[in-house]
């Protein structure tokens, strides 16, 4: 059944057609695979973001666009899963790597009060958001969450995530900036 069109495997996927979408996802899955590879540069994250690409495209199958190839939308789709995923990474290791509560003799204490007093500006300035902004503070940068599942929860598009949390970092460090230029 591989003459059948993309376009085609589409559309009866539409129509609640699951072995439609399942040849479809057969015949993309490797390229998938290979684009979120390339981005994440390990196998198990590129495995996990290539099935995030096809739950995605599962779930916006009304949006893939008329064409000969799915591919080229896939591939941007798992593109974006990929760099979500990689971002979360490293908030994730950020998280990890914070300064423990205990304070050590060989600790420098200066720098720990003014950690303290940076994490204090920062919580102010996130207390000044709106709500939309504070919860998405929380989602993305504080729990880790991507783009894509902060945008679910919230009713938002993706676009509106990016950049609604583009602008709440430009604040942040601006806010950071003229805290560090009083101190």
């Amino acid at each position: 059944m591989d003459d059948v069109s993309d376009t085609t495997l589409i559309g009866r996927a539409r129509s609640g057609d699951r072995q439609a979408f399942g040849q479809l996802y057969d015949r993309h899955v490797r390229p998938v695979y290979w684009q979120a590879y390339a981005v994440l540069g390990d196998a198990n994250a590129a495995e996990d973001a290539a099935q995030e690409t096809f739950v995605t495209a599962w779930r916006r199958l009304g949006s893939i666009p008329a064409a000969d190839s799915a591919l080229p939308w896939l591939l941007v789709i798992a593109r974006y899963v990929a760099l979500n995923s990689r971002r979360g990474d490293v908030r994730r290791q950020r998280r990890s790597a914070e300064m423990p509560d205990e304070v050590r003799a060989d600790d420098d204490v200066e720098a720990k009060v003014e950690a303290a007093d940076v994490r204090a500006e920062i919580a102010k300035a996130v207390a000044a958001l709106s709500a939309t902004d504070r919860e998405l503070y929380e989602l993305c940068l504080e729990d880790g969450l991507t783009y894509a599942e902060a945008a679910e929860r919230l009713g938002l598009t993706h676009a509106s995530v990016r950049n609604r949390l583009s602008r709440l970092r430009a604040r942040l460090r601006s806010d950071l900036r003229a805290l560090r230029e009083t101190a």
